[in-house]
């Protein structure tokens, strides 16, 4: 079974920065694919940014030029870098990993959630 251990939230002010780390127990890392969920209150779960194995990206139009996802295979870590952040990017972050158990099927794995608080 997959464990994720997400790091790196906190409080922030308006245009600064934040990284956001991902650490996976599984052996075959390089498979998954990796992405970045996030919740605010009162509003539905949304993907944020998501890698493939093959190291293609995708992310939300609302961070489109402002986050960065990343991975390191060799340390079995996803990353999102958050910059010039926004008092709307607060919410929960949840890191989520694909994982395949047959060619044409996933199974999903969530990590426990980090805060980011973007505030003045």
């Amino acid at each position: 079974q997959v464990q994720l251990v997400e790091s790196g939230g906190g409080l922030v002010q308006p245009g600064g920065s934040l990284r956001l780390s991902c650490t996976a127990s599984g052996s075959i890392f390089s498979m998954y694919g990796m992405g970045w969920y996030r919740q605010a209150p009162g509003k539905q779960r949304e993907l944020v940014a998501a890698v493939s194995s093959d190291g293609s990206t995708n992310y939300a139009d609302s961070v489109k030029g402002r986050f960065t996802i990343s991975r390191d295979n060799a340390k079995n870590t996803a990353y999102l870098q958050m910059n010039s952040l926004k008092p709307e990017d607060t919410a929960v972050y949840y890191c989520n990993a694909k994982v395949p158990v047959t060619i044409r099927s996933w199974r999903d794995y969530w990590g426990q959630g980090t805060q980011v608080t973007v505030s003045s």
